[in-house]
């Protein structure tokens, strides 16, 4: 110890002490205070402990008793129930009254958790199917996310499960969103196919009680955002497409040579017009379907601001309230699986039906003129492509937790 610290400690001691003892007094209050602050914190961490599980034994409590009071109602006959199977048939509909359990303001916290857990993985809730009352199925199909080869799976499907295959014809224009008076012609067409049938079109979400009509049974399937503008700006250059669109429509004029060669790197880094995605444009005169939320969204105006938050709120709760599945490019089988359990009228044998005729399935729509592109180029548009990947990443989401829930039946 420096002879300057020894001093000022010699002027605080009455007499002269051994430095081991100065050393074994020093450690014996550091012990002391430690385990006196041990003792208060634990006796805190003890009351705090029997307050939690008080308010849980009364969350508990006041839930069980309104799952007797429920268990008590006659059951409403499910609607959705088109063919028996477990994932929706015979099954207590979730009530919306959980929610009106009275109980303190924490316990109505911990009673929120406990329903979402309890419907995170329950088949029933999550099922959309049940609420539809009449066997017509929707597919507004997104472009670019393999909707081509699911068509194809559904005429197959429509001989062996029975049902009437619509589709829209090929347009020159196709109309994504539409006007109330368009929208209104659509779903007044819609609901006069005989069940059990499904239309297949581009479209936005159409809410078919705002003109006088019962929903149908809502599917969709999504693609990584990136990888669909990709794939669509390369689709509308192969030639086989070029040609058939010309097959269809002989008054539409060639493309420029030019424009056929661009490659979408050069395009991204140059900063040219057809690849700029600018969060928060509304018309960009651009159309290249970039903006898959809209699909999910609806008509209004706002769904079609590009990345917007509003329009991928909107598509997150139309999904959430009206949608049975919105299965995932990326995981065919997950997605086929889901189908199969969640809208069985039409998806009965859909996995083993996909994969006997793999081989010439993929090959639909398939570009071989597509070259790779790197990851540097794919970051730079995911910085202005936010929400449409949030909303991408929750529809994978809530598809792994509806074949969670298949799983656990």
């Amino acid at each position: 110890m420096p002879s300057i610290y020894k001093s000022k400690l010699r002027s605080f001691l009455p007499v002269p002490i051994s430095k081991r003892f100065l050393s074994s007094e020093w450690i014996a209050l550091v012990s002391v205070s430690m385990t006196v602050f041990l003792f208060i914190h634990t006796q805190i961490l003890t009351a705090r402990i029997e307050e939690i599980k008080q308010e849980a034994l009364t969350a508990a409590a006041a839930f069980s008793a309104h799952e007797n009071h429920l268990s008590s109602v006659s059951q409403e006959k499910s609607r959705g129930d088109f063919s028996g199977n477990n994932a929706h048939s015979n099954a207590q509909e979730q009530s919306s009254s959980d929610q009106q359990v009275t109980l303190s303001s924490g316990n109505q916290h911990r009673h929120r958790q406990y329903l979402h857990a309890k419907k995170k993985y329950n088949a029933t809730a999550l099922n959309n199917t049940r609420n539809s009352e009449k066997e017509t199925l929707f597919f507004n199909r997104v472009p670019k996310v393999g909707s081509q080869t699911l068509m194809d799976l559904m005429q197959r499907l429509s001989v062996a499960n029975g049902f009437l295959f619509h589709r829209d014809k090929t347009q020159k224009v196709e109309t994504i969103k539409m006007t109330y008076y368009e929208e209104s012609r659509l779903t007044t067409m819609v609901d006069m196919f005989t069940p059990p049938s499904v239309y297949v079109k581009h479209t936005c979400f159409s809410n078919f009680t705002r003109h006088g009509y019962s929903m149908p049974i809502y599917m969709n399937i999504v693609r990584d955002p990136i990888e669909r503008v990709i794939s669509w700006f390369y689709y509308i250059r192969a030639p086989w497409y070029i040609i058939e669109r010309k097959q269809v429509f002989p008054e539409l004029p060639l493309p420029h040579p030019m424009w056929l060669k661009k490659d979408f790197e050069t395009c991204v880094l140059s900063g040219d017009r057809e690849c700029m995605f600018i969060p928060g444009e509304y018309h960009d005169g651009v159309g290249d379907h970039r903006r898959q939320t809209m699909f999910f969204c609806g008509h209004d105006e706002k769904c079609v601001e590009f990345n917007g938050e509003w329009a991928m709120q909107k598509a997150k709760r139309n999904v959430e309230k009206h949608y049975a599945v919105v299965g995932v490019l990326e995981e065919m089988d997950i997605t086929l699986k889901v189908l199969e359990n969640y809208i069985p009228r039409f998806f009965a044998g859909a996995f083993n039906v996909y994969h006997d005729n793999l081989s010439s399935m993929v090959k639909i729509n398939k570009n071989m003129y597509k070259p790779p592109v790197s990851e540097q180029v794919k970051n730079i548009l995911r910085q202005n492509f936010t929400n449409e990947i949030e909303f991408y990443e929750f529809c994978k989401q809530r598809l792994h937790m509806q074949h969670a829930a298949v799983n656990n039946l």
